[in-house]
């Protein structure tokens, strides 16, 4: 008899711009340049809900208050860009999907074969 995998997600709480207290599944972690960075995706506990959800990915940088560590957005589009570019070919890999826009070459938003 096979064993059952018990999923349990990452699951971090984050307080928005506004104070709103929002709750995210961590889908991967990169570490690119001594720096980290996140990619987070909307948790919902109803199944249901979770189908209905957009899917869209958050990605956030890692940053140290002292001895704490944040996730914050990143402000740099260019670096914005290259990390988010990293992170979908990670996660097309990862769980066998591809994006409308996603790229054969792997490194730009074009669209040639």
């Amino acid at each position: 008899m096979a064993e059952e995998m018990d999923y349990t997600p990452d699951l971090y709480t984050l307080v928005d711009e506004d104070g709103e207290e929002k709750t995210f599944e961590m889908l991967d972690v990169l570490e690119v340049d001594d720096e980290r960075y996140f990619a987070l995706t909307a948790y919902n506990e109803d199944p249901e809900a979770a189908l209905n959800d957009d899917g869209e990915v958050i990605i956030l940088k890692s940053v140290y208050e002292g001895d704490e560590e944040i996730m914050v957005s990143i402000d740099n589009e260019e670096e914005y860009d290259k990390i988010g570019r990293m992170f979908m070919k990670r996660l097309e890999e990862l769980y066998d999907f591809e994006t409308e826009d996603s790229c054969s070459c792997g490194e730009c938003d074009c669209d040639h074969e």
